[in-house]
């Protein structure tokens, strides 16, 4: 059983550390694009809450996307007036594009965002950032369609979210159950490799970023939230919809062609216990039959109406020949993709070729079974031939399934090339204080802008901190990307 991990893999999740220390825990985002009206509201109420409820320290980030009216003036106000606010400014529009930048950029080892409105209650931040803190969740998402959620909205907001998230389930086979709640948090040393593989900037980062995690094998908490609508939201619908409706497309066509670069993300934070290996137990296969089985039986309903559909116009064998021929390049393709996890167009002829010599003994099978029905009686019922038939096929769905398994998609993980994944150095802490994390990416936060966006700042200094511990830092917590292999392990590690 393998028990060490590789060297190229994070260490395993780590509870964060309480006290008092230069540099926040948690970073809260607030993109924020003409808000000169909710902006101080909600910036006070907000550092209120957290002042009083939240154990850590912390810092509230206000995101401008490219404001108009006097919302730069009031960022800027609010930074000068309260030590744990800062005031960043992008001079381009787009939600994704200002968390993706702040985030990016920010030492805090927790990031999170929520909508200027506060339509989410605040006594869901710290249910949504505690698994993060103690390292048993990688991202957190607040949603209003859990069962004990209490939510306070129009039937016409209501339907397209549930709507939308019904095509998120149907297209995208996304398991979480809201990807439009903005109320939403992160780890930062996961932001750092998932964000880079993140193309939108506007209202899709969200649902983007969580069925690339959720892809990933990333653990993803959700918390139900009390909810009211905000009946003066900007937020134009239509556009919206039509955005995300596109995005949809995209990231179903990628992740349908395998160009997403997701071997980066394949569970590298901590040990996952579907990597050990149990003797006698072998790997994946409980999985494997649920896909087979689904897939085997859809084939099956396919089949046999192709079937009946040839058996109008031609003999028994005839159709039965064709719809095996055609319900096997099918069947192969959709084991190919869901039950045995193969992407990209990579050895699919190979694939195709070794199914239909399976489809061979298949038809060896069935059409076997049908000469024996046409040996024992002249003229058999139709229901007869189909009874023959599903017996038939369930001792071939066996032999496939086996054949399959051990030929056509054989487990070659330790026979691969090096594979790349997320590599990690560690924080040490300095001194004898609570840690402070810094990081080496330019950022709001240092001496920069962040890359390929153009900002501009307020008075303040980003990298300025309002604590006695000022003088405490970590030791550089960027990641690399480097190949290892799947069983290096590192001498270092004492396990």
């Amino acid at each position: 059983m393998r028990t060490e991990p590789s060297p190229g893999n994070l260490p395993a999740r780590e509870h964060l550390p309480a006290g008092n220390a230069g540099t926040p825990v948690l970073d809260v985002v607030i993109p924020v694009y003409n808000e000169e009206k909710d902006l101080q509201p909600c910036v006070l109420r907000l550092h209120e809450h957290l002042a009083r409820t939240f154990p850590y320290a912390f810092r509230i980030t206000i995101a401008d996307n490219a404001s108009t009216d006097t919302t730069p003036l009031v960022a800027a106000r609010l930074e000068a007036e309260i030590p744990e606010v800062r005031a960043f400014r992008l001079e381009q529009k787009g939600r994704g594009r200002a968390l993706r930048t702040v985030w990016s950029a920010s030492d805090a080892p927790v990031l999170a965002y929520m909508d200027v409105d506060l339509s989410t209650d605040l006594n869901a931040l710290l249910p949504l950032v505690a698994p993060l803190i103690s390292g048993h969740s990688d991202l957190a998402i607040g949603s209003r369609l859990a069962r004990s959620s209490r939510v306070v909205r129009g039937a016409k907001r209501e339907f397209i979210s549930r709507t939308y998230n019904l095509i998120l389930r149907g297209s995208l086979q996304a398991r979480f159950s809201d990807a439009q709640c903005g109320f939403k948090a992160i780890r930062r040393d996961v932001a750092q490799v998932l964000l880079p593989l993140v193309e939108d900037t506007g209202w899709f980062f969200d649902t983007e970023m969580l069925v690339l995690a959720e892809r990933a094998g990333l653990r993803i908490h959700e918390v139900p939230v009390d909810w009211v609508d905000d009946p003066d939201s900007t937020v134009h619908i239509v556009k919206t919809a039509t955005d995300d409706l596109k995005g949809v497309w995209r990231v179903g066509r990628a992740l349908a062609t395998g160009s997403l670069a997701l071997d980066r993300l394949a569970r590298p934070f901590g040990d996952d216990p579907r990597d050990r290996e149990i003797s006698g137990v072998p790997k994946g296969l409980a999985r494997q039959l649920v896909g087979f089985c689904v897939v085997g039986g859809l084939s099956t309903l396919f089949y046999l109406l192709l079937y009946s559909g040839f058996r109008t116009f031609s003999g028994s064998q005839v159709a039965n020949a064709l719809a095996l021929l055609v319900s096997a390049v099918a069947n192969t393709a959709a084991n190919r993709r869901l039950t045995f996890g193969v992407r990209g167009r990579g050895g699919a002829v190979k694939h195709q070729a070794q199914g239909l010599v399976v489809f061979g003994i298949g038809l060896a099978l069935t059409s076997g079974s049908l000469a024996a029905l046409n040996a024992a009686t002249n003229d058999p019922a139709h229901s007869t031939e189909l009874a023959v038939l599903i017996a038939a096929n369930l001792a071939a769905t066996v032999l496939r399934f086996l054949l399959f398994r051990a030929w056509v998609f054989p487990d070659r993980r330790d026979e691969s090339p090096s594979t790349v994944v997320a590599s990690h150095t560690p924080a040490v802490p300095v001194g004898p204080a609570s840690p402070v994390y810094t990081t080496a990416t330019q950022s709001p936060y240092g001496s920069g802008p962040a890359p390929h966006e153009t900002t501009s700042y307020g008075t303040t200094a980003y990298g300025t901190t309002h604590s006695p511990h000022d003088h405490q830092t970590w030791g550089d917590a960027t990641m690399q990307l480097q190949p290892v292999r799947p069983n290096d392990h590192d001498p270092r590690d004492a396990r």
